[in-house]
C-alpha cells in the first residue's frame, strides 16, 4: 500500500523534501528562544543589565522572524506537496478506472468508486500534509526540548520523560482500538452515497410513485449506521484532549513544586525554571501534535488501502504482445463459445454457442429476458472474454486484435442509452470527434434523427441536459444510433435499440440501413417480431443456447418458440415471455 501512494509524489518530490527542512528549522528556533528568554532572565532583568537585555531582546526579535519565514514556508510546501499527491491519486485512480473491463467494473460499486476518489483521497490529502509537517515538526521538537531540558536539570527531566511514556501507553491503546472503527466507516460511506446517487439519478419515478418518505427513512438509515460508528470511534478520540490537559497540568504542578524547591535551595535559577516550563509546554505540546497525527493516520490507513485497492487493480482483458491492427471485414463466428461472468460459477451463460455470420449481413436476435442476448453480443466487441471456445471477426480471434481498434470497428447501441451534457453536436461526435456536420447530418438522416432535431429551437447546437433528459426516450435512442453510424463500423449492433421508436420509424430505420450501409453487418436485437422478420436470418435464443437460426420463413417452418412468438404478436396479445409461459 505504502508503495503505491508514495508512487504518485512524483514532481512533489521537491516540495515533499522542502516542508519537513523548514519545519526542522523552526524547531530549532523554538529550541533556542528559551535559551535566549532564561539568559535575559538570569544576566538582565535579576542584575539589572540593561544592555544585555536589549541584546537578548534583539536576538529574540530574529529568532521570531526566522521562525516565522520557516514556518510559512513549511506551511506552503506541505499544502503544495499534500494537494498534488492528492491530484496525482485521483488521475491514478481515474486513469485506471478506464482500462477496467466490464468484469473489473463489477468489482467496484459506483458509490464507492466515487467515494474513493473524494472522500478517501481527501484523508489522504490531510494526512500527508500533517505527515510533512507535523510528523516531522513534532518528534524533532520533542527530542530537541527533552535534550535542552536534561542538559539544564536532569532531576526535573525525569519528570517529562514518566509523562511521555505515560502518554505513548495511551494513545498505542486509543490507535489499535479505533482503527478498526474507521475501516467500517468508509464502508459506510459507500452505503450512503449509492443511497444518494440511485434516488437523484431515479427521482422521476421516486416522485411518479410517491417514494420520497421511503427513500428518505432509506438515507436516514444510512446516515445513522454511519453516525453509530463514529461516535464509537469519536469516544476514544475525544479521551486524546482531557488525557493530555491531565497530563500538562500534572507536569507543570511537578515541575513548579519541584523547581521551587530547587531555587530556595540555590540548586536552580529562576531562569532556568521559566526555561523548563517552556520546553514542558513545547514537550507536551509535541505529544498533543503526535496524538492527532495517530488519530489522523488510523483513519487515513482505511482510506490508503481503499484507494491502492483501486490503483493496483489489474485489466483482466489487455492487448496482446502483437496485436492486429486492421480488421479485414463484418464477418463474425462463435466456435464452440460458451462464457461466465465469473470463473467461480458453476452454470454458464452461454453454453456451447456455434454461429456463422456473413459480412453485410442482417442478423435479427429474438429471446426471452435472461436468454443471454446482450451476453452474445458483449463478446463481439470483447466486453468481456470467452469461458471456452473463440469469437472472430474478420476471421480472427477477438483477442488478437488492439481494443481500440476492434471496438471502433464494433458500434454498440443499447436499450438504455446515455446522452451526455453538452449540445447534440458534440453527443454526435462522441462516435467520431472529427465527423463535419454535413456527416452528422446524414448520420442523422439515416437513424431518423433529422427531423426532430430541426425542430429544436437551435438544431444541432440544442444543449442536451444532463442524461439526456430534455428528449424523450425515442429521440435519445435515435441520437445514439446516429453516433453509432458516425463511427462508419463494420458491425453495428442494435441491444433493443428501437424499443422506444414507433413502428413506422423502425421501418424506415432499417430501411435505411440496407441501402446506405450495406456492406456493414447488422446486428439487432428485438422483442418485436416486425423489428427483425425481414432480416437475412433470425436467432433464437432460449437459456443460453440458440434454439433456431434461420430466415423468417424457416423458423416459422421449423422453431415453435418463434412461432409461437409470430402468432401471439400478429394475433393482438402477450409477448415473448408470455407465451413462453404459456406453452410451458
Amino acid at each position: 500500500m505504502l508503495k503505491t501512494l508514495m508512487s504518485q509524489i512524483k514532481e512533489y518530490k521537491r516540495a515533499s523534501i522542502l516542508t519537513p527542512v523548514f519545519m526542522i528549522l523552526e524547531v530549532v528556533v523554538d529550541t533556542l528562544m528559551p535559551l535566549v528568554m532564561a539568559s535575559l532572565i538570569d544576566g538582565g532583568v535579576e542584575v539589572g543589565n540593561i544592555g544585555h537585555i536589549i541584546r537578548m531582546g534583539l536576538i529574540m526579535a530574529c529568532l521570531a522572524g526566522a521562525g516565522l519565514a520557516t514556518g510559512v514556508l513549511g506551511g506552503k510546501y506541505g499544502a503544495l506537496a499534500s494537494t498534488g499527491f492528492a491530484r496525482n491519486l485521483r488521475i491514478a485512480m481515474y486513469t485506471n478506472i478506464q482500462t477496467f473491463s466490464f468484469s473489473n467494473i463489477d468489482k467496484f460499486s459506483t458509490a464507492g468508486l466515487i467515494t474513493r476518489l473524494t472522500t478517501d483521497v481527501t484523508n489522504l490529502q490531510n494526512a500527508y500534509q500533517m505527515l510533512l509537517r507535523m510528523c516531522t515538526r513534532a518528534p524533532m521538537n520533542l527530542i530537541c526540548a527533552m535534550s535542552m531540558a536534561f542538559f539544564i536539570n536532569a532531576r526535573i527531566a525525569s519528570i517529562y520523560l514518566a509523562a511521555v511514556i505515560f502518554l505513548a501507553v495511551f494513545l498505542s491503546f486509543m490507535m489499535r482500538r479505533a482503527t478498526k472503527y474507521f475501516r467500517e466507516v468508509f464502508k459506510k460511506y459507500d452505503d450512503l452515497n449509492a443511497s444518494v446517487q440511485e434516488n437523484v439519478s431515479a427521482i422521476r419515478v421516486v416522485k411518479a410513485y410517491v417514494r420520497e418518505d421511503y427513500e428518505t427513512s432509506k438515507f436516514q438509515k444510512a446516515c445513522n449506521n454511519l453516525y453509530l460508528l463514529f461516535v464509537r470511534a469519536e469516544k476514544l478520540v475525544v479521551l486524546n484532549m482531557p488525557v493530555m490537559n491531565f497530563t500538562v497540568y500534572a507536569c507543570i504542578l511537578g515541575i513548579s513544586w519541584v523547581g521551587a524547591k530547587m531555587i530556595v535551595g540555590g540548586s536552580l535559577t529562576t531562569g532556568e525554571l521559566m526555561s523548563l516550563l517552556t520546553y514542558c509546554m513545547n514537550i507536551l505540546m509535541s505529544l498533543m501534535m503526535l496524538s492527532m497525527i495517530f488519530v489522523m493516520m488510523t483513519m487515513s490507513m482505511a482510506s490508503g488501502e481503499r484507494v491502492s485497492e483501486v490503483i493496483n487493480e489489474k485489466a483482466d482483458l489487455s492487448d496482446p504482445e502483437n496485436p492486429v491492427m486492421e480488421i479485414p471485414d463484418g464477418s463474425i463466428l462463435f466456435d464452440h463459445v460458451s462464457f461466465r461472468y465469473k470463473a467461480s460459477t458453476g452454470e454458464p451463460v452461454l453454453k456451447d454457442i456455434n454461429l456463422s455470420i456473413r459480412s453485410g449481413e442482417t442478423i435479427g436476435i429474438l429471446g426471452g429476458t435472461g436468454s443471454a442476448k446482450t451476453s452474445l453480443v458483449n463478446l463481439i466487441s470483447r466486453l468481456y472474454d470467452v469461458s471456452e471456445g473463440s469469437v472472430k471477426v474478420g476471421g480472427i480471434d477477438v483477442r488478437e486484435y488492439h481494443m481500440e481498434t476492434l471496438r471502433n470497428q464494433v458500434a454498440v447501441v443499447l436499450q438504455k442509452n446515455v446522452l451526455f451534457s453538452g449540445t447534440v453536436l458534440e453527443n454526435l461526435r462522441w462516435g467520431n470527434k472529427d465527423a463535419t456536420l454535413e456527416e452528422c447530418r446524414e448520420a442523422c438522416r439515416l437513424a431518423q434523427a433529422d427531423e426532430f432535431i430541426e425542430k429544436m429551437p437551435d438544431g444541432y447546437d440544442t444543449y442536451i441536459e444532463q442524461g439526456g433528459t430534455n428528449v424523450s426516450g425515442g429521440q435519445k435512442q435515435r441520437l445514439c444510433i446516429a453516433r453509432a453510424l458516425l463511427k462508419k463500423p463494420k458491425i453495428l449492433i442494435l441491444d433493443d435499440s428501437t424499443s422506444a421508436v414507433d413502428t413506422a420509424t423502425d421501418a424506415r430505420i432499417r430501411k435505411g440501413f440496407a441501402r446506405f450501409i450495406p456492406e456493414t453487418t447488422k446486428l439487432i436485437i428485438a422483442q418485436r417480431i416486425s423489428s427483425i422478420q425481414n432480416c437475412d436470418r433470425i436467432i433464437v435464443m432460449d437459456n443460453g443456447r440458440v434454439d433456431g437460426f434461420g430466415t423468417h420463413e424457416e423458423l416459422l417452418a421449423s422453431n415453435q418458440i418463434y412461432r409461437e412468438v409470430y402468432e401471439s404478436q400478429t394475433q393482438g396479445g402477450g409477448d415473448f415471455d408470455e407465451s413462453k409461459l404459456e406453452r410451458r
